[in-house]
């Protein structure tokens, strides 16, 4: 049984184990494993102490740290690199920065004015899309999905990514974003980030019918794929599919490097012979 109040022994550290703290945590974050925690000490954002065997043993403050760290991930997607930055400024005392974040740890928390605004929807669905964002260019692998799935209606999925309703719904029917056989289903994450980067195209002059082109390479090369990948996953084994997933990200990662220098080497041509 866990220790209700953990604090340095004359004979070594005392407080609760990495079990205890798993226990403590599971009930919040269903996805939490020792391996995770172990992560995270392995990255230098938590610092147990040990004891002369070696053990972990974890404060309150620790147990605090690591539900900040889960809590950035799983609320906002942020990655490692950003939270760790987070946790430098709140450790020096000073504010976590700009952005979507946690409320951090009573052992965390800087001095500052007690005067914050509460954010207006439009704010919350543009910090949401930010996060996204800054999720999508970490360290989130491409088959790796929020652990807590967005889910905005049109009016704030429009706020969020600044394109008109009129254009979602033309994106909707092309299948570029949202569900095309349910006007009412919401929008994810993933159509946060195509949302964003299609308001830019359009911008640039380009109409929806023309971003029509890449859902139907995205099919055909997803079509492709499968008849790789599909002898591994009908084994139905966790391994097989780990490596079904493995094969995936290499196949996208490969074909994303063929397709760019593809692109720059016709480009290069264009401007040459223009």
């Amino acid at each position: 049984m866990a220790t209700t109040n953990p604090r340095r022994g004359a004979d070594g550290p005392t407080g609760y184990t990495i079990g205890e703290v798993l226990n403590q945590l599971k009930e919040d974050f269903e996805d939490i494993t020792i391996s995770k925690i172990r992560v995270l000490e392995s990255e230098g954002l938590i610092y147990p102490d040990r004891t002369e065997s070696g053990y972990r043993i974890f404060s309150d403050d620790d147990v605090d740290r690591l539900r900040f760290i889960l809590t950035a991930q799983r609320d906002h997607y942020l990655p490692l690199k950003v939270i760790r930055e987070q946790l430098d400024r709140l450790d020096a005392g000073e504010a976590p920065g700009q952005g979507p974040g946690p409320t951090p740890p009573p052992t965390l928390v800087p001095s500052v004015g007690d005067d914050e605004e509460e954010l207006t929807p439009t704010q919350v669905a543009m910090q949401m899309a930010k996060a996204v964002e800054t999720a999508s260019s970490g360290e989130a692998a491409l088959l790796e999905a929020p652990t807590t799935p967005v889910e905005l209606s049109l009016r704030e999925y429009c706020e969020a990514t600044g394109l008109e309703s009129g254009q979602v719904r033309a994106l909707r029917e092309y299948a570029i974003v949202g569900d095309p056989d349910d006007e009412t289903a919401p929008f994810d994450a993933d159509d946060l980030l195509t949302g964003r980067a299609a308001r830019e195209l359009l911008a640039l002059g380009l109409e929806p019918r023309h971003l029509r082109m890449y859902r139907q390479f995205v099919d055909r090369e997803v079509a492709l794929f499968e008849q790789l990948a599909t002898p591994l996953l009908r084994q139905r084994n966790p391994e097989a599919r780990r490596q079904a997933g493995r094969q995936l990200e290499k196949l996208a990662g490969l074909t994303s490097r063929m397709k760019r220098s593809l692109l720059s080497r016709e480009l290069r041509r264009y401007v040459r012979g223009a």
